[in-house]
């Protein structure tokens, strides 16, 4: 059976009288101080598919624990195995049992078994400790929007087809393993030919017409693919089943592929940004375009940070909402939590309309500030012209904070697969960020 806490402590249960030594040993001390958290991590292990009589895995305490060295430290699940072996620091601070050294497919399988919301949960008990020991009380409070990329390439018409031409061939010879007799033709160099034509094509007219030959070649083995399907016996046993499953979760996303690309290339089409399917590994991806800027794939975060520089709130939103719909949602979840209005708030000019500041200032917020006016008066805002100055000044902080939880927590890109990884990448980024300031703040 699974053990939540570590019944005997490592021997080298010891920090390194160093910066990042001291700052694990703080962590750590927290993590003792609401112990009651482990049941929320057993619970997702359970969830997980963890058996209850067998072998004993590791204890929760110390998954959660390597989880946080993970994220605090941006390390691979190789890295990772290598300094809890190596390092007498990350061993001390992940409580691993005496002798054990876990692998890097042990990590990977027990550290993605957290859900978001348990990440959630921890980062407001996190914010409930800052409350209490009077380091962060979210009167004051700004908020901004980012994004996260997913880890996919840059999508296009004709690699999206190349990568359905490739994943329809594995199924098809993951098929004649488990006795499919269906007649088939590997079109693969093909594909890739053809998406390689298109992505140095000079003329219209070439790339036209080499779509056309990969749209055939996409619809031929997708014709492959459902004969294989059809002759393909469930009796084949569980091997049997999951191949079913699989073919069952790419077949729409390859209809879809093919879809917007006969639109778009054949029809001249402009498909609607919520309409595409930018990557058949990760169909959660949004298109996201911030201004003028470079289009991100991936999900738009909007966050809320108050003066201590910890992340109070976090939504991931769907789509690519505009700024100015998301500021009242964020408002309410900050005074769900809180029991009350901020005092004072800043955001950027995306957020400002007269309607956001009318109901904000209707919820008990006394200064509302915006970077960019957007035609609203100053003296509608805020009290004075120099709290708006105050306040705006204040609103540029959350850059920073945006900017470190990308550069050093891997924010910038989630390397996880699947949308609720994806949900649970991002928090477990913020809570090993709010936990490493949470550390230097009662330290100072």
């Amino acid at each position: 059976m699974r053990q939540e806490r570590t019944v005997q402590s490592s021997v080298f249960d010891l920090f390194a009288e160093h910066e990042i030594g001291r700052e694990l040993k703080a962590i750590s001390q927290w993590l003792d101080e609401h112990r009651d958290l482990l049941g929320l991590v057993t619970r997702d292990l359970r969830r997980h598919g963890v058996r209850e009589t067998g072998r004993a895995g590791l204890p929760t305490e110390a998954v959660l624990r390597c989880a946080l060295l993970k994220q605090h430290r941006q390390l691979s699940y190789q890295e990772l195995a290598f300094h809890l072996e190596d390092s007498a620091s990350f061993r001390a601070f992940a409580r691993l049992p005496w002798g054990w050294s876990p692998k890097k497919s042990v990590l990977h399988k027990t550290i993605c078994a957290i859900r978001a919301q348990t990440w959630e949960e921890i980062n407001r008990r996190l914010l409930t400790s800052a409350r209490r020991d009077r380091l962060e009380n979210g009167k004051v409070v700004r908020v901004d929007s980012t994004v996260t990329a997913a880890f996919i390439h840059t999508p296009s018409d004709n690699s999206l087809l190349w990568d359905a031409v490739r994943v329809m061939v594995r199924l098809l010879h993951a098929a004649d393993a488990l006795g499919s007799a269906t007649p088939w033709h590997d079109h693969c160099r093909a594909a890739k030919k053809r998406a390689r034509t298109i992505e140095y094509a000079r003329s219209r007219l070439q790339r036209v017409k080499s779509y056309r030959e990969l749209l055939r070649i996409t619809h031929k083995t997708l014709a492959y693919l459902d004969q294989a399907a059809a002759q393909l016996p469930l009796a084949t046993g569980p091997a049997g089943e999951l191949w079913q499953a699989t073919v069952c979760h790419y077949r729409p996303l390859i209809e879809q592929i093919i879809a917007q690309t006969e639109r778009r290339v054949l029809g001249g089409e402009a498909v609607p940004a919520g309409e595409k399917l930018v990557s058949l590994f990760e169909p959660h991806a949004d298109i996201i375009v911030k201004g003028r800027r470079d289009v991100d794939y991936g999900h738009k975060l909007n966050l809320t940070t108050g003066r201590s520089g910890l992340i109070l709130d976090l939504v991931i939103e769907a789509g690519n909402p505009a700024d100015s719909e998301r500021l009242l949602p964020m408002l309410e979840r900050h005074i769900a939590f809180y029991g009350q209005a901020p005092r004072q708030a800043a955001a950027d000019g995306g957020f400002a309309s007269r309607a956001n500041l009318s109901q904000a200032k209707a919820w008990g917020v006394r200064d509302m500030a915006f970077h960019k006016k957007a035609g609203l008066k100053i003296e509608d805002m805020v009290r004075s012209r120099w709290v708006y100055r105050k306040l705006r000044n204040f609103r540029a902080g959350i850059e920073a904070d945006i900017s470190c939880l990308k550069r050093a927590y891997g924010l910038a890109c989630c390397t996880w697969r699947g949308l609720s990884r994806f949900k649970a990448y991002v928090w477990s980024s913020v809570v090993a960020y709010n936990l490493a300031l949470f550390a230097r703040l009662t330290a100072s």
